[in-house]
């Protein structure tokens, strides 16, 4: 059987711990791998190789930096296919779906290729009489990310991406579920030219996570998960002197306006409450139909949709989506629709049941449809992370728009509509950090921020876009004044440029 170690100073280890978790292939239910889980000893090599290394490649110019970064681009381009495979074999999403999870990793990549640009510092001359002020950017040391399972690609490249291009070191703690496809992706970036030592790989547990945000030698931590361990992360990350950007759950709504094309809005919502089995943080889990002939006609039209889904392996080209990752995870979400049956809603399509024919041991839950939900439900209040869509009946705008104000977590909403007016003014007022206007996904694109607001997002700066570029740096101010314009004799008084 397959025993995945770690990633330390620029090569694959075994691990040392004695300690393994089983990695399991979501289809079938079979153990296919063992991953090792760190040791207190394997964090601190990983540590110290990075500490080794990290001065010297600060040291680097930027642009030579930036050209790792093309070659990795490179890379993962010429290898995607390969990649594509491994990530959705542990994962359980089908393989153009991988496909879109390395994309969106990449394009951050690109992004950071633009780094000699992107860390400039500012510059002002004659600040006061003879003195010039300066600011520069500086990296913060060595960074560590932990990361979930739901996208074992793209979120490790969000934070290490600009951390590295940046001239950190990086320690990454993937999601022990699927621990493949990350260390494959720093074996990639050895290729591309970057130095042993500045991207390192451990596996592991709480006991890795906490290695890690007690460690001296950490400057900076980045977390995607849920949000009790995002909170945990982030006070503990600021009782050991570092820094935190953390992201936790989300309850993403789509508002439905009655002048919205319902054709496009049902092809809406079927990609992003069933895309990847429902296993993203930004996909759409309320639907929120304006008016009872909107949400009349909307489940009409979302019934047969759903019913029709496509549901199998990844090996299956065909398949709309795959397994949850786990069988906790498949336990946990057809609990949640039991609680929904139980308090109340109307489940219009039932997928508790769903069995694949020689994959009857896999982690499958078929797509689900909720109907007259309400707020005080289980299945509104929590993140199901589940192919599970309910509906919220709202009589008009103002009480639509206050469902996604109400609720504790603030990452994503849309709103379907052909009015301006009601677009902007939405725009405007929600208390939500990313926001689509008939986008339905409206994760941001490399160049702009990643972050939502409320119980989703603990920190000051974002992921990705300029706001990376923040996070990873320290800015230095500089105020100089030479001889020539330093007059004679002490002074007492609070300078100032009068």
């Amino acid at each position: 059987m397959n025993e995945i170690g770690h990633f330390i100073d620029g090569k694959r280890v075994a691990g040392t711990s004695g300690r393994t978790s089983n990695v399991f292939n979501p289809a079938t239910g079979e153990v296919q791998a063992t991953v090792a889980l760190a040791s207190d000893a394997e964090i601190l090599a990983a540590v110290q190789s990075a500490k080794a290394a990290q001065p010297k490649w600060a040291a680097t110019n930027p642009q030579r930096r930036a050209r790792v970064f093309f070659k990795f681009v490179e890379l993962l381009n010429k290898n995607m296919d390969e990649l594509a495979v491994l990530l959705s074999s542990e994962h359980g999403k089908t393989v153009e779906d991988s496909k879109g999870d390395i994309i969106r990793g990449l394009e951050v990549c690109e992004f950071v290729c633009g780094i000699p640009h992107l860390a400039k510092g500012e510059f002002t001359e004659g600040a006061g009489p003879a003195i010039d002020m300066y600011s520069i950017r500086q990296p913060v040391g060595i960074g560590a990310g932990i990361t979930p399972f739901n996208f074992p690609a793209m979120i490790p490249m969000w934070m290490f991406a600009p951390a590295i291009a940046c001239g950190n070191a990086f320690i990454l703690k993937p999601s022990e579920r699927d621990p493949s496809l990350p260390i494959r992706l720093a074996e990639l970036m050895i290729e591309a030219g970057l130095p042993a030592g500045i991207l390192n790989v451990i596996n592991g547990d709480k006991s890795a996570v906490d290695g890690l945000l007690t460690n001296p030698d950490i400057g900076a931590v980045s977390f995607v998960g849920s949000t009790p361990i995002a909170r945990y992360v982030y006070g503990t990350a600021a009782m050991n002197g570092k820094r935190a950007q953390c992201f936790g759950g989300a309850k993403n709504h789509m508002i439905i306006m009655p002048d919205a094309d319902l054709d496009q809005a049902v092809n809406a919502l079927m990609g992003a409450g069933y895309g990847s089995a429902g296993e993203r943080c930004m996909a759409v889990s309320v639907a929120v139909p304006v008016g009872e002939e909107t949400a009349n006609r909307l489940v009409e039209k979302l019934i047969p949709q759903i019913e029709a889904l496509k549901i199998g392996p990844y090996t299956d080209d065909k398949a709309d989506m795959g397994p949850l990752v786990t069988k906790e995870a498949q336990t946990r979400v057809k609990g949640l629709i039991d609680s929904g049956v139980e308090q109340g809603a109307k489940l219009l399509v039932d997928g508790r049941d769903f069995k694949l024919q020689g994959y009857e041991d896999g982690y499958f839950v078929g797509g689900c449809l909720f109907d007259h939900v309400t707020p005080d439900m289980d299945i509104y209040k929590q993140e199901i992370f589940g192919p599970v869509l309910s509906v919220v009946r709202a009589q008009n705008y103002e009480e639509a728009l206050d469902l996604p104000m109400k609720h504790e977590y603030g990452n994503g909403v849309a709103i379907f509509t052909r009015d301006g007016d009601a677009a902007r003014d939405f725009a405007s007022r929600i208390n939500i950090g990313m926001i689509g206007i008939n986008v339905p996904i409206p994760v941001p694109l490399a160049y702009h921020s990643f972050g939502g607001w409320k119980a989703s997002s603990f920190g000051d700066l974002n992921q990705h876009g300029t706001d990376s570029i923040k996070f990873w740096t320290k800015t230095k101010t500089i105020t100089a004044r030479w001889p020539s314009g330093i007059k004679s004799g002490a002074e007492f008084v609070m300078p100032t440029m009068k």
